[in-house]
């Protein structure tokens, strides 16, 4: 499950934007392991949208994962690798109040490579906007699966 550092935390305050990190497996491919984040907090949620959220048994621990759909109770959020776990399917909805932003920007470290292939390679990886997934067949085949 991937966890955000606590960086990212103590350094918000009322600013409605923060930096977090992400560790762990769970959101592959949209984002990997020392991803860099860029969350807008406070903003409004919708199905598709990449969340940072509170995990509702062990609340200091930040993840993030993708909201699947509405419920009466509050949302149902999923990993985009289905194998890494970690998400609503196990610990059920997660309270309104538990999601604190939306993912707007992933930015990648940059790799140890020293080749200018390497390099390009990373100027052409480093930084894109996370998008939501409107569609929801991924996640829909999903729901479907349980």
């Amino acid at each position: 499950m991937p966890e955000l550092s606590q960086e990212s935390e103590r350094g918000r305050s009322a600013a409605p934007f923060g930096v977090a990190e992400v560790t762990g497996p769970s959101m592959v491919p949209t984002l990997y392991h020392g991803d860099l984040l860029l969350v807008h907090y406070g903003t409004r949620v919708r199905p598709g949208d990449v969340v940072v959220l509170r995990h509702p048994f062990q609340q200091d621990l930040l993840v993030v994962k993708r909201v699947a759909q509405r419920r009466e109770s509050g949302w149902w959020v999923l990993g985009d690798n289905a194998y890494a776990g970690g998400d609503s399917t196990d610990y059920g909805v997660v309270p309104d109040d538990l999601v604190l932003g939306r993912v707007r920007f992933r930015y990648r470290p940059r790799g140890t490579g020293r080749s200018p292939w390497a390099l390009l390679g990373w100027v052409l990886s480093a930084a894109r906007p996370v998008f939501s997934d409107r569609s929801g067949r991924a996640a829909s085949r999903r729901l479907r699966a349980r």
